[in-house]
């Protein structure tokens, strides 16, 4: 029978039933009926999906330069170590993208590390979390020797390095494994569960600890190398009760207006260079000035770069820039002869803000370590017991709400991804590994392969492409104003109850874009959720409305936590404290 013939036999009663009432007429009226766009025709077979339990002391779930040092750090201070990735060790996520990292050495620095943890600050307009800013002066030339003995800064490609030391000491490695679910029982990390991109298996983990190194996400924007990373660890864990932080801010990576969705030629041969190390050099990069300007000026793609001296890149107003750190005339309000300072070996443009640029490249991330699990103190560690993340799953504020470094969030990564190992490592030798019930198995199971039983329903890829037309407008979520940012959530709410539980998948590969796409749906009302709260701006959170910083009211953090109704629900959080 064709599809043709498939759709006909789906009756219009039926079909409404699926579809949700009201939603399922909207898209009869829009679409046309009988299609073949909620149709689900299962390419597998799902009764013969097998399971497999794996049992470990430290789990780490991200195959990036935080996961390597998770790994090894663990299996070095005595704990039996797993390794699961979505992707391959060192190819997936941002790692391979990555060719600067930040070394702090205080025998060839201007800066003393106190003098450096200050202006990290000055910068970040007080967002950033003191502890993780000095911790990552204090131990990334630890880690960039390591990598120098492991031969990373000799190769482009990162698997070979990061395979060294990991099988010097064995350490299993599962690639190609989607976790989809953070396990909890009596009040503590007890595991995670996930499913094979290769095989029908779904894998089972029983844990002590757990070490999120899943790096941040977007909205799968075109242009720059986060397409595979959705908020997976950070949902995951917002779902079984921890803290999350940082939604607000937005990473201004721009891209290439011509060719804009070429991720791999349009960032200049950096997929190709071999890495390289980066000096001290504060800056106050990467905000929404380049989005600002667009707003202003139309849109037109010769605008140049923030700051540069190019006709028309002077604007009046515009996201707030601290006097010290205005490197050249023409940001905004940026007429004035800044004041001396320590200046940066390395003061030219970011990467890949050269030639004429387009923003939204990077739409629904933060800025690095600026957004993540919510850490209770300078251990990485999270409100759920065992439960601890790394680099840009952890919500630090390393550098705070805007870019002050180049080569901190490599380094920063590193850094944490060994402190969270030791505090996970030293966690487990005190805690009893919990299995994990049947019934609890169960449920996930059914949860996990839900889209795949689907008779019909929606495809990720148009809720996918539906969210993006929300989003990624740069009236929506970089230059904000409260009308529009309700309006947005209305719609986002929208997907997440009559959209989002009516995700189909036929396969295995499209049972993992569902599962990203509730991802992102639960990140997109974080975002709008948090910065309507906020109502001001600083660093890379701007609104037309409240174009100001306000010290008075707003020198904190947002955190974002699931309430006891299963509400979602936003507290402040005072800088320079942890939470209570």
């Amino acid at each position: 029978m064709n599809n043709s013939q498939e759709n006909k036999n789906i009756s219009r009663r039926h079909f409404l039933g699926i579809a949700g009432g009201a939603v399922g007429m909207a898209a009869i009226a829009s679409i046309g009926f009988p299609s073949n766009w909620a149709a689900n025709k299962i390419e597998i077979d799902i009764n013969n999906i097998e399971q497999q339990k794996n049992e470990t002391d430290v789990l780490v779930i991200g195959g990036g330069i935080a996961g390597l040092f998770a790994a090894i750090k663990a299996y070095d201070a005595g704990s039996k170590v797993m390794m699961v990735s979505k992707g391959r060790l060192g190819s997936s996520g941002q790692t391979p993208f990555a060719k600067g990292i930040f070394a702090y050495d205080k025998n060839n620095s201007t800066y003393s590390i106190d003098e450096f943890v200050e202006a990290v600050s000055a910068s970040a307009i007080g967002t950033n979390n003191k502890a993780y800013t000095r911790q990552v002066a204090e131990h990334s030339l630890a880690r960039v020797n390591e990598l120098k003995e492991w031969g990373f800064f000799d190769s482009v490609l990162c698997n070979k390095p990061f395979r060294k030391p990991i099988d010097k000491r064995g350490i299993t490695v599962m690639e190609r494994i989607v976790i989809t679910n953070l396990i909890k029982e009596n009040g503590k990390i007890a595991g995670a569960a996930g499913f094979s991109l290769d095989e029908q298996k779904l894998h089972f983990f029983e844990a002590k600890s757990v070490i999120l190194c899943t790096g941040a996400g977007g909205f799968k924007p075109n242009g720059f190398p986060i397409c595979d990373l959705t908020h997976d660890g950070t949902i995951m864990a917002y779902n079984i009760g921890a803290k999350v932080t940082g939604k607000e801010w937005n990473d201004g990576h721009p891209g290439q207006a011509k060719n804009a969705a070429d991720c791999f030629d349009g960032w200049h041969g950096m997929f190709t260079k071999k890495p390289n190390i980066t000096n001290v050099g504060i800056r106050h990069d990467l905000g929404v000035d380049l989005n600002y300007q667009a707003y202003i000026l139309g849109n037109p793609l010769k605008m140049g770069r923030p700051g540069s001296e190019e006709p028309g890149s002077k604007v009046k107003g515009g996201p707030y820039v601290p006097e010290e750190f205005r490197r050249r005339e023409g940001l905004p309000e940026g007429d004035k002869k800044p004041p001396k300072r320590k200046r940066p070996d390395n003061d030219g443009p970011p990467p890949g803000m050269a030639g004429d640029l387009v923003g939204g490249s990077s739409a629904g991330m933060a800025i690095h370590k600026s957004e993540g699990l919510v850490p209770i103190n300078d251990k990485c560690e999270s409100n759920i017991p065992g439960l601890y993340a790394a680099g840009d799953a952890l919500g630090s504020y390393m550098a705070g709400a805007i870019y002050t470094q180049i080569g901190s969030s490599l380094a920063g990564s590193a850094v944490q991804g060994a402190i969270a190992a030791e505090a996970a490592a030293e966690y487990c030798k005190d805690i009893k590994l919990q299995a994990i019930p049947n019934s609890t198995i169960n449920r996930i199971q059914e949860e996990m392969l839900a889209p795949l039983k689907r008779e019909a329903g929606y495809s990720p890829a148009w809720v996918t492409q539906t969210l993006q037309g929300i989003m990624i407008p740069n009236f929506v979520l970089y230059i904000k104003r409260e009308k529009m940012l309700k309006a947005a959530l209305t719609y986002i709410e929208e997907l997440r109850d009559h959209h989002m539980p009516m995700l189909r998948a036929s396969d295995l590969h499209e049972l993992r874009l569902a599962h990203e796409t509730e991802n992102m749906i639960i990140s997109a009302e974080m975002k709008l959720k948090a910065s309507i709260m906020r109502k001001e701006s600083r660093c890379s959170h701007y609104r037309l409305d409240y174009p100001e910083p306000d010290n008075e009211n707003w020198q904190a953090w947002i955190n974002i936590f699931k309430g006891d109704n299963g509400e979602m629900k936003l507290e402040k959080q005072k800088f320079d404290s942890w939470p209570v």
